[in-house]
Parts: C-alpha cells; structure tokens; sequence
C-alpha cells in the first residue's frame, strides 16, 4: 500500500547543535576540492587511502565479526543481546574515492544501538585504485553470504551519498536476476545522477558546504570508467519505470542544504509513480549526511523513523 504523502518536512529549521556544527564544518578543510581541475589534480596525487578503524570500544558494546566477501573486509556488528531482526548491509560514502570515515563507526553503533538491527559494514576497495566493477563484487557476495544464513526479506539494503548509490544499485540488481530479494531499501542523502545534470542543483550549491557540483561531475566520471556517467547504471535516477516497480518499500532522507535533494525529490516522484511504497524526509538546512552527526536532533529523528520502517 502505497504511503499517502511522498515528501514530508520533518524540520523546519536547524537545531542550535546542528547549526554550531555546520558554523565548525565551514571553517575546517573541504572533504573533497571545489572544483574539478583541484580534484583531479588530488586524485592524480594523493596515496592509496585506507579505511578509519574501527573503535576499541565496539568490541565490548557488540558482538563483532570480521569476514571476507569477494576478497575485501566486512565488518558485522550484532546487537549484545544477539543477531538483531533485521539484518541491515550498509554501505559508507565518500564518492566512491573515499574509504570508511571516522563518522561512519558513530553512526553504525547508533542503527545498531536503536533500532536493534544487525548491521554488515564492507570495507570495499575505492576508485580509481580499483574498478567500480571491484565494487559490485563485494555488494553482490556480501547479501548472498547474509542470504545464506538470514531471511532476505529481513535484510535492508541502506548507505549514504555513494554508498546510498551502491545500495540502491545493488538492489536492482538483485530485482533483475529474480532470486531472494532485501526486504527494504533505506538510502541516506543517495547520490543518484552522477552528471548532476538537474539545472535546479545550481541554487542549492551555495548552501552546502561539502559538495560542488563541477567536483562531483569530475568524480562521477571516475567512477563511471569504460560507462557513460547519465546511463542508468551509472546513474540510478534514469532507471526505467519497469525496473523501479521491482524495488520493494523505500525510505530516503536528504537535507534541505546538500546538492542531492532536487535529485532526491525527483526520484521519490518516479517511485511512487512506478508504484513503489517510497518517501522521502526532509531536514530544513541540514547538510550532506546530516544523520552521521548522531547527538543532534535531526539524526535521533532519522533513527526514530528508520526504527519504525523496519517495525512496520
């Protein structure tokens, strides 16, 4: 059953932490460069980056177990009390240049803590060091190996920016090939066109202080390697109509200051016409992956409603 409204404002202005922390984020260095020439100059430079360690303490506040899916490290962390209901296969962002942030452990304990899921982490091997074909690989082993041993219709399918990507792609491909299927498919700020070709983008680029739209095009086309960036594949936003009607319920949180929103809208707008159960949460000037800054008000409301996707 379809839900009755598509997009709902959950907050209509910043809480005080959430503004003192984007006040902290523009005086600090950019994630990535803002502009494209910069970017590829860093990438051309940079060393082989490697993935923010999982804290110490996860191994007295979870069960944890540490495993291989197509070669590369998966990380799974259960609930004390035991593997949760729902088994949830996250992926981390970072436009798929970039590994596992210090900010993405925080947000993992989180799910994990409220809405007592099980939640899979792969530290999965970045562009342009590896393929993105290296990235399908380990997305793809990773839920077949959860399949083996939980009910695929209890495991829910969720990343931010590029991992939201990754996610969403995963489960299309997972529609086409017909066998077991995720229950669910949650998708936190998802970078859905890699070209930004939406026009409307341009008037929220002042406002968000992480991404720029000419350094994401320059990073879209890195990942897209031998493909062209606006296909479907590279670009889930173009995905037919009849391919989106596979996607089982949808759940997507973007705020209101990052460049995904207008694409976020859209894509809620061609879910719903597809027929899918999906809906899209709003945060009034909230950044990019607003809900990995965990102690505000707007990621503890981002964990209430996911809690309540997966008890549905």
């Amino acid at each position: 059953m379809l839900t009755d409204t598509s997009i709902e404002l959950r907050s209509a202005k910043p809480s005080l932490l959430m503004r003192l922390v984007k006040w902290l984020m523009s005086t600090r260095k950019p994630v990535f460069p803002h502009t494209a020439p910069e970017f590829r100059e860093h990438m051309k430079q940079r060393s082989v980056p490697s993935d923010a360690p999982m804290p110490a303490s996860f191994a007295a506040k979870f069960n944890v177990e540490q495993w291989e899916a197509a070669g590369q490290k998966v990380i799974t962390l259960h609930p004390k009390s035991g593997p949760g209901e729902w088994h949830m296969l996250y992926f981390h962002g970072g436009g798929f240049v970039l590994p596992m942030f210090k900010e993405h452990w925080p947000l993992a304990a989180a799910m994990v803590e409220h809405c007592g899921v099980s939640v899979t982490l792969p530290m999965y091997e970045v562009v342009p060091e590896h393929s993105y074909q290296v990235q399908d690989a380990v997305a793809d082993a990773a839920f077949a190996k959860l399949a083996e041993s939980h009910d695929p219709a209890k495991i829910v399918l969720n990343g931010d920016s590029a991992g939201g990507h990754m996610a969403l792609s995963l489960a299309l491909r997972l529609a086409k090939a017909g066998g077991p299927q995720p229950g669910k498919l949650a998708l936190f700020a998802p970078w859905l066109d890699v070209t930004m070709a939406d026009p409307a983008i341009a008037a929220v680029e002042p406002h968000d202080l992480m991404l720029k739209i000419g350094t994401l095009r320059a990073c879209g086309e890195m990942f897209a390697g031998d493909r062209d960036p606006a296909s479907a594949e590279c670009s889930p936003l173009y995905t037919a109509k009849e391919d989106l009607a596979l996607l089982p319920p949808t759940r997507i949180w973007t705020g209101r200051h990052d460049l995904f929103i207008i694409d976020s809208r859209t894509f809620t707008g061609k879910l719903r016409d597809a027929g899918v159960d999906a809906k899209l949460y709003e945060y009034e000037a909230a950044p990019h992956v607003f809900m990995a800054i965990v102690p505000t008000r707007e990621s503890k409301d981002t964990l209430a409603l996911l809690r309540e996707f997966l008890s549905a």
